[in-house]
Order: C-alpha cells, then structure tokens, then sequence
C-alpha cells in the first residue's frame, strides 16, 4: 500500500470528474485544477455563495460543464450525476461555516448529512463510477482540547452543528461504504479530513484571512476574536493535492485498500495560533496595516486543533510542499493581483504550476 506522492496529470486526462461545490472557493480551485490536466469536469452546485466569488473572477465555468442544482434535492442530483456518468466523483459541496451552522443548524445538517446521503444514492446509479472521494472537515473529530494531532481512527464528534454534521457525515461515509461500497465492482469511496484551508479566491464571511484582507482594503484594523485559537493551517493546493493523489489509488483500488478515511494537514510547525498569522500579514502588506482585539461575547469554537498526517506520508507517500509563509505570500501575491485587475485565472494556473514544481517538505 504504498504510491508516488505527486498528482499525476497524464492519468487525470479525459477522466470523466463529478464535482460537486465547484463554485465555492475550495471547489473552485479544484476545478481549475482538474481542467488544466485536461480531465472531463461536470459541477452541480449552488450559486457562488459570495460576491466576489473565486468561481467568477477566476471564470471557472469556461471550461467545464457547470451546473446549479442542490444536493439537499436527490432528484435532481441523481438526474445530473447519471446523465454525466462519471468515473471520479468528488464531493466538496457543504454548508462550511462554523458561526453560520449556529444561526442556520437546520440547514447545516440538511446538506452536511442528508446531502452526503443523497449524492451516495447518485453515486450507485453510476455504472462507470470507479472512485469516490468526500470531503469533511479536521473539525469531525471529538475535539478534546489536547496537544497532539488528531489520528483517522480517533472518535468523531464535534460541539457545534458545523462540525457535529460533518462527524455524521463520516458516519454516512462509513456505513455506505460497508453497506454498498464494498462488494468487488463497486466504487472505492474514502474519506478525507483537511486543516484550515486558506488561499487567494477566499471571500466567506467568518473565515480569518478574508476578515484581514478585507479590513487591509478599507484601510481598517484587523479585529479578532480569538487570537489565541491553534489551527492546522494550509495553502488550498494542499489538501487538494492529496485528494487528486488519493483518488488516483482509489480508481484501481479492486481490493479497496485504500477506502479509508484520511488527513491531509500541514507539518506540525504550521499550526499556529491566530495571532502570529494576523502579525505576519499586517507585516507582509505593509502601508499601516493593524489589528485589535474583540473583545464581544463569542459561540464556542474550539481553541486547539490539529491534524497527525504520518498516515498519508506512511501509505500514500504525501507530503506538504509549501509551509505557511509561502502560503501567506502567495495568497497576498493573488489578492494584490486581483486589486491590480489581473486575470485571474491565470494566476490561479500560474500559482498551480508553482505548486507542482515545489519539492515536498520533508520536515516533521
């Protein structure tokens, strides 16, 4: 059980890819991605759910089948997914947002759950279908405010309804996967759990950096809740790196060795504390930029999360390439382009090729 670490784009080349979340900011750079290896990508999402969008500015649809629809309607999802017939199914789309899930916890659950069941029950109608990769969140495990990194077979859980559906949903993932995905001729179906996933494209309400960079813009301080909070954090091609890798096994896995879950997180070094990220960008940009403290009442979120990722670097022999400070300095290189009206798709490719020819980080 053991493989190459790089994404191979000779094999993604007119592989037929479902992709569900296209338009979010995640699934926007997989799309972008998978077109430039020259797959066959079909989207089924919602609407970009914020203006601006990375699914706009970097014209992700140009080059891919795109369609709007809800997987919380299983008609519909069962209808565009069979009509494509894929051979790789992706699925990233999900209510994402922790402070949200606490006004919205119906919601939540609805798409993070029932919409995970829904695009299985697509998935078994597809006869061609060879690998099935699904997308939760670091934020799925039981969370016991502890130093180490959380191992894929720690217990799920999660306190707030974000995190708690995503658990459920590696629970649905589980019992699919035992229940209708493991008979030989089946698709191999894995989980996988990332950090913290930063890059430029990013403007989600309640996520860090979109909060720095948007106050940089208006030429206000940065203001943090929580600047205490440890988090795994990563640059975006990260984890998608490891998914293209991970399905790349699961396509010709017969005996689903690989039909696991799996976390994909940075080196331990880059699990660092909110504070240290704000400092290091409001040096990076320069021109007065500064923060401050909120000093408000907060819903609870967890203060100390990380990710042990020696599995991944065991077995699928995946290893981060860029640390955090690349990260950042790449993510300020995008958002100054865009102020700069650059195209951004083409910074979009020009950062994946960097990407790819970045050695691996051998370090932790």
């Amino acid at each position: 059980m053991h493989t190459n670490s790089n994404v191979t784009p000779a094999f993604w080349q007119g592989k037929r890819v479902f992709l569900t979340g296209h338009t979010g900011f995640k699934g926007g750079w997989a799309a972008l991605w998978l077109q430039h290896m020259g797959a066959v990508v079909k989207g089924f999402s919602l609407a970009p759910p914020t203006s601006p969008s990375l699914f706009e500015q970097a014209d992700v649809a140009n080059s891919m089948e795109s369609e709007i629809g809800d997987i919380r309607d299983l008609a519909a999802i069962i209808k565009s997914m069979v009509a494509f017939n894929p051979e790789i199914l992706i699925h990233m789309a999900a209510q994402p947002l922790v402070r949200l899930s606490y006004r919205e916890p119906v919601e939540t659950y609805a798409t993070n759950v029932m919409g995970t069941v829904h695009v299985f029950e697509a998935a078994r109608r597809c006869t061609n279908l060879k690998a099935i990769v699904n997308i939760t969140t670091d934020k799925c495990y039981e969370n016991r405010e502890w130093e180490w990194g959380y191992r894929e077979n720690e217990p799920m859980g999660g306190h707030d309804p974000y995190s708690n559906s995503k658990g459920c949903a590696e629970l649905v993932t589980s019992a699919y996967r035992k229940s209708f995905f493991s008979a030989p001729g089946t698709p191999a179906l894995a989980s996988v759990r990332a950090g913290n996933v930063i890059g430029g494209g990013d403007w989600a309400e309640d996520r860090l950096i979109p909060d720095i960079l948007k106050a940089f813009e208006n030429k206000q301080p940065v203001v943090i809740r929580n600047p205490h909070a440890t988090r795994p954090w990563q640059h975006v091609l990260e984890p998608l790196s490891g998914y293209f890798v991970l399905a790349e096994q699961l396509y010709n896995d017969d005996k689903k060795q690989f039909a696991e879950g799996w976390n994909f997180g940075p080196i331990e070094d880059d699990a660092k504390p909110v504070q240290w990220i704000v400092e290091r960008l409001v040096k990076h940009w320069g021109n007065g930029a500064n923060w401050q403290l909120d000093g408000g009442e907060h819903p609870h979120e967890a203060n100390y999360l990380k990710l042990d990722i020696s599995k991944v670097k065991k077995h699928l022999d995946w290893y981060p390439r860029w640390g955090l400070n690349t990260a950042l300095d790449k993510i300020i290189e995008w958002h100054k382009a865009w102020l700069q009206g650059e195209s951004m798709k083409q910074v979009c490719l020009q950062q994946i090729n960097e990407y790819t020819n970045t050695r691996k980080q051998e370090a932790a």
